[in-house]
């Protein structure tokens, strides 16, 4: 049996996937550099609301799943 490669994507605290960074990512570490880039960039200024991203993993049923926080992202911004 071969196994599949696991595919991530960055959503809002929503659930939702995020309107920014909406793209499969192959690695969880991808995943995180992404996110962690645009809550350094762009993303700085927006509201925590706005800023809160989860790194989700998809399941073997095709669900995702919330997996990690990248924590810079959760700190507080100067508003969007």
């Amino acid at each position: 049996m071969a196994l599949k490669q696991k595919l991530y994507r960055l959503a809002g605290l929503d659930g939702r996937p995020h309107p920014v960074l909406d793209m499969p990512y192959e690695s969880i570490e991808a995943a995180m550099v992404a996110a962690q880039n645009w809550c350094d960039g762009q993303g700085h200024n927006c509201s925590l609301s706005q800023r809160a991203i989860g790194v989700e993993v998809m399941t073997r049923s095709g669900a995702w799943r919330t997996v990690r926080y990248p924590t810079n992202c959760l700190s507080s911004g100067l508003g969007c």
